[in-house]
């Protein structure tokens, strides 16, 4: 999905018509199924609203750095304090091909709160399956990781 900008305003739309509390996965198919209605249109010309065709040079990633990037996860990791939760999850990351991009980790009081933003350009998982992975590895290490894309997550944040 090339056009950052188109992506985050069909997600803000979304959004704020289903509310924040909307099942992401169905977000998400929303998204991908008007994005891939629209593209064909865009890319022959008859785009309108100041978007541009996929691929020019407007479109790049980061041209609203509140927008957000499909290229991008946001990780979330909660539990108990134990060793291994760090390096189990960037096992994981680093088995898919993903690169972390930044990372914070904090312990409260016997509490384990992580959250990384992680890029999945050169995954060589599929999004829902690096979920699965990582969603499987918190049962292992009894901790909750929530995993989403940034532009899903900015998109649910700022409605």
């Amino acid at each position: 999905m090339a056009n950052e900008e188109l992506i985050y305003r069909i997600t803000r739309a979304i959004y704020e018509r289903l509310g924040p509390s909307a099942e992401e996965s169905a977000v998400e198919q929303l998204v991908t199924d008007i994005y891939q209605t629209v593209a064909p249109a865009l890319r022959n010309g008859a785009g309108s609203a100041g978007f541009q065709s996929p691929g020019t040079a407007s479109s790049a990633v980061g041209a609203n750095a509140g927008e957000g990037s499909s290229d991008r996860l946001i990780i979330s990791v909660f539990g108990m304090d134990h060793p291994g939760i760090v390096a189990g999850v960037a096992q994981i990351l680093a088995e898919a091909g993903c690169s972390i991009v930044d990372i914070n980790q904090t312990v409260v009081q016997g509490k384990f709160a992580m959250v990384i933003i992680a890029n999945t350009l050169r995954s060589q998982l599929s999004v829902t399956e690096l979920k699965d992975r990582l969603r499987s590895e918190g049962e292992k290490l009894v901790v909750h990781i929530y995993a989403q894309r940034e532009y899903l997550f900015n998109a649910k944040h700022c409605v």
